[in-house]
């Protein structure tokens, strides 16, 4: 059987028994899933690979000191290794990030609201962070000057009176794209049957 085929406790019971290899394929089967959970919390890429490498670094000194014991259940694990060291980071940081945007249907949709950290399983935050990657993919779909903003606003969180000048456009201008952007993102949502909680 191919290295690649074999289930999670496998692959950490012949990295225990020496096969680095088996670690190695174990990083990349879950790496994607981990690192992109790390990120949507983050929301900084530098930041988020600093936490990942920090997160792989524990799992492997847990692991050679035999302290694993999940019974094969690996993701989740390495997950709550990596949700700790989040709360960490917003510990020390002294503050939990919410990104907040009014939408058509009310004052009080958030596209990517953070729960407070301590009070989500981790079970439950590896669901959310799949439907928030979905809804990263879906603002390709925007229209470009909705897109650029929603951007802007969201990732890189400048205000609108920034982005207004980098766009050279009013700031009434900037907010009205802003709210058709979340308009469009709310219908793409209902229609991908994404979100029913908000």
């Amino acid at each position: 059987m191919n290295i690649s085929e074999l289930e999670d406790k496998a692959l950490i019971s012949l990295y225990l028994d020496g096969k680095e290899s088996a670690f190695e394929t174990l990083l990349m089967r879950h790496k994607d899933r981990i690192y992109n959970y790390i990120f949507m919390k983050i929301r900084d890429r530098a930041k988020s690979q600093d936490i990942f490498q920090e997160t792989f670094i524990k799992v492997v000194k847990t692991l050679k000191k035999g302290k694993y014991n999940e019974e094969g259940k690996f993701l989740p694990w390495a997950m709550r290794i990596a949700h700790n060291l989040i709360i960490d980071h917003f510990r020390k940081a002294n503050k939990v990030r919410m990104i907040s945007e009014t939408s058509s249907r009310s004052d009080d949709f958030n596209i990517f609201s953070v729960l407070e950290l301590e009070d989500e399983n981790v079970e439950d935050s590896i669901t959310r962070s799949e439907l928030q990657q979905q809804m990263v993919d879906l603002i390709d779909y925007l229209p470009k000057a909705q897109k650029n903003i929603l951007v802007m606003r969201i990732f890189k969180e400048m205000s609108f009176k920034d982005i207004a000048e980098k766009e050279d456009v009013s700031i009434n201008t900037a907010l009205g794209r802003m709210r058709y952007a979340l308009i469009n993102m709310r219908k793409m949502i209902d229609e991908h049957n994404l979100v029913t909680h908000f």
